[in-house]
């Protein structure tokens, strides 16, 4: 007769609480990170919104002046808070046979931007949240002030 082998050990091996207190720990490290830089890019998203729509209202605007020798009654000054989801267009201030100012004023979560371009071609933000640079002589795209 045989010897008797003794049954095979089975090592099971298992995370700790301490490895897995450690994982979860980079996890929140990397959330707490990565939730402010995608928002920001998000924003940053939204903006190509804003500026691509006055400037085809800009050049709308120009072509109404070419035909008509004025700016007063351009269609492309009438409100329009449909066209985008994120900001509103409209003249502001007034509009004289020879000056306007558009604007894109944002709305929901873009309600601290204010974009604006007049007959000049001078662009200016003049509202940004918190923690943004603001400019009076292009769009800002980026927090830090940058065109």
């Amino acid at each position: 007769m045989k010897p008797h082998k003794p049954a095979r050990q089975i090592n099971q091996r298992a995370f700790t609480l301490i490895e897995l207190m450690v994982t979860v720990a980079i996890v929140g490290i990397l959330g707490a990170v990565a939730v402010p830089a995608y928002s920001e890019y998000v924003v940053r998203g939204r903006i190509p919104d804003a500026t691509a729509r006055l400037a085809t209202l800009q050049v709308q605007m120009e072509q109404y002046f070419q035909d008509n020798r004025t700016y007063v009654g351009a269609p492309a000054c009438s409100s329009d808070t449909t066209t985008s989801k994120h900001f509103d267009f409209a003249c502001t201030g007034t509009t004289t046979a020879s000056a306007f100012t558009l604007a894109a004023t944002g709305k929901n979560t873009m309600s601290s931007f204010t974009y604006s371009v007049n007959q000049a071609n001078v662009k200016a933000t003049s509202s940004v949240p918190s923690g943004w640079t603001s400019s009076s002589t292009c769009w800002v795209t980026k927090k830090d002030g940058t065109c």
